[in-house]
């Protein structure tokens, strides 16, 4: 992906054709099960795998890592008709996949979610619109969370709507900062008749099905944000190798070499927080949640200081586009926006005991 990240983000081009290689090598499905043509990987290696496509391009492997939470959601919470459909077009990324919770009066606050599915019959007669959608337009399988009861999560359910059903229509194309190789758009609901049968679990589980879904989601955000820092420090470093001021190269800066360590640094912590999550969730420990939104929180905030440092190393020149760390300095930004739940129960329980 490397020697293509400054032309697709230039030229807004969504590189199906790299991402079905990618799928060629497992990453479709990295921790979908193998019966439906997953990996069967843990979120570990996920998290390592994330974090090296990143270093190649991030905003292409954001948006594998969406695609990989929604072949799990189905996987995990589908019924064997669902995901015999579904997973393995996903896994081969013969197909593609959107998750679809962000509305435009609902960010945080994703309870409060007002598109509704109203049954009729075999179907669910769907409408509203939803936000931000990553994918959206170019993608095939649409995962969304709709209501289908009263107010709160409780009457939050989970539908898969696939492109081209009557009433799915999509909004203009968002002009964005970063995250360019991936077309950004609304997605719209107009008595959209949706199969029950292409509905996850029971009427009222969606908003459990997203949450649980987003909890992997911010491990997969988190390690993408490495895979941002970790190729900015190295590119800092070699600037710093060749780039001369008041005679010497800026290698020989105390302070520039001090500044490098302290990146290095906040880079291997990070990592260790992002690994540590990781493996918590497969096991699924107590503390998952709050490691994984620990996890989230921090490591998007550090990285991204480690990329904007890079770009203050390189001087003006990280301000040209033709020096990589600009784009890495704007791909990872959306990444402190991202995957932010506001949950009237606190996502820190253990905390609270100590409070």
């Amino acid at each position: 992906m490397a020697p293509h990240m400054a032309e697709w983000d230039l030229k807004e081009i969504f590189p199906v054709e790299a991402m079905r290689k990618a799928a060629q090598l497992g990453f479709g499905g990295i921790y979908v099960n193998p019966d439906v043509g997953g990996s069967g990987l843990s979120r570990l290696d996920t998290s390592i795998i994330f974090e090296a496509l990143s270093t190649g391009c991030v905003s292409t492997t954001a948006y594998i890592s969406i695609h990989n939470m929604c072949a799990w959601m189905i996987d995990t919470f589908g019924n064997n008709e669902q995901r015999e459909k579904f997973c393995p077009d996903l896994c081969a990324m013969q197909k593609f996949a959107s998750y679809c919770l962000t509305e435009p009066g609902s960010g945080s606050d994703a309870a409060s979610l007002l598109t509704s599915a109203t049954l009729q019959g075999d179907h669910y007669i769907l409408n509203g619109s939803k936000a931000f959608i990553s994918g959206g337009g170019d993608t095939d399988v649409y995962v969304v969370m709709c209501r289908t009861g009263g107010k709160g999560p409780k009457g939050i359910s989970c539908l898969v709507v696939e492109k081209g059903t009557p009433g799915l229509s999509f909004g203009k194309k968002e002009k964005k900062v970063g995250w360019n190789s991936q077309p950004t758009r609304a997605v719209i609901f107009e008595d959209c008749a949706v199969p029950v049968i292409n509905r996850l679990g029971a009427e009222g589980e969606g908003f459990s099905i997203a949450m649980k879904g987003l909890n992997g989601g911010r491990i997969n955000i988190a390690s993408c944000s490495l895979g941002a820092a970790h190729a900015s420090v190295l590119l800092a470093r070699d600037h710093m190798c060749v780039r001369k001021q008041f005679g010497e190269t800026l290698s020989n800066s105390q302070f520039l070499q001090f500044k490098l360590a302290e990146m290095a640094t906040k880079l291997v912590a990070s990592r260790l927080l992002v690994r540590q999550a990781a493996v918590a969730l497969q096991e699924g420990r107590p503390e998952a949640v709050s490691l994984c939104s620990m996890a989230k929180l921090f490591v998007t905030d550090e990285c991204f200081s480690i990329c904007n440092q890079a770009l203050q190393i390189h001087g003006g020149y990280g301000y040209l586009k033709d020096y990589a760390v600009q784009q890495y300095v704007r791909d990872i930004r959306v990444h402190q926006i991202l995957e932010v739940i506001a949950m009237s129960s606190g996502p820190y329980p253990f905390l609270r005991k100590v409070c």
